[in-house]
């Protein structure tokens, strides 16, 4: 429940990106079952390859305190767009600082849905 539950979120803070945005787009007949699978496709690459990034270039998020994160970030968007065109999903990220853009809104959506909805783990009284 609680991975249905994730991906609803991703799937809604990445459609706030498309629908805030002009530079990211999601086209196709099916657009909800393709922003689940898309979200599907984020979360694996914030699971194996930003952590990743994130070590390798600790030296520069160190040195701009923290603000390469933005950075990091915007490239797993562009990331999830590119693999989202090669396999037909239909959610295209166009240029760098769209996908800033789109990396801020996605942050905070995902932050403001995990507000909003209940996680389990905490006992209510």
């Amino acid at each position: 429940m609680r991975f249905v539950i994730w991906a609803a979120v991703n799937a809604l803070a990445l459609a706030a990106a498309a629908w805030l945005l002009d530079g990211i787009r999601l086209t196709g007949q099916h657009q909800v079952l393709h922003l689940l699978l898309v979200a599907v496709i984020f979360g694996v690459v914030n699971l194996f390859v930003r952590p990743l990034v994130k070590l390798l270039s600790l030296p520069l998020i160190i040195l701009t305190l923290g603000l390469m994160i933005f950075v990091i970030n915007a490239l797993m968007l562009m990331l999830t767009g590119w693999i989202s065109d090669q396999v037909g999903l239909g959610y295209h990220v166009e240029g760098f600082w769209t996908a800033v853009g789109g990396a801020i809104v996605v942050t905070l959506a995902t932050w403001a849905l995990e507000i909003v909805l209940p996680d389990g783990k905490r006992v209510r009284r």
